[in-house]
């Protein structure tokens, strides 16, 4: 009975999934990280800022007369 083929393959198979399973966490990080990244973006003053720098005209007149 050839015992090395067997221990080769389940070794081979090991080493693939610790890789799937390190380039997920690898992964799902970066994008925590990118959601955070937004989420503090979108709750910061400057995005008030930039808005109204790229639309100034939104907002500056209101119409009560309704």
């Amino acid at each position: 009975m050839d015992i090395a083929a067997p221990s080769i393959a389940l070794s081979t198979s090991r080493v693939q999934q610790a890789t799937s399973f390190a380039l997920m966490k690898e992964t799902m990080d970066h994008t925590q990280q990118g959601a955070n990244s937004l989420i503090s973006m979108m709750s910061s003053e400057s995005t008030k800022a930039v808005q109204h720098a790229a639309q100034p005209h939104l907002g500056s007149h209101v119409d009560v007369s309704g």
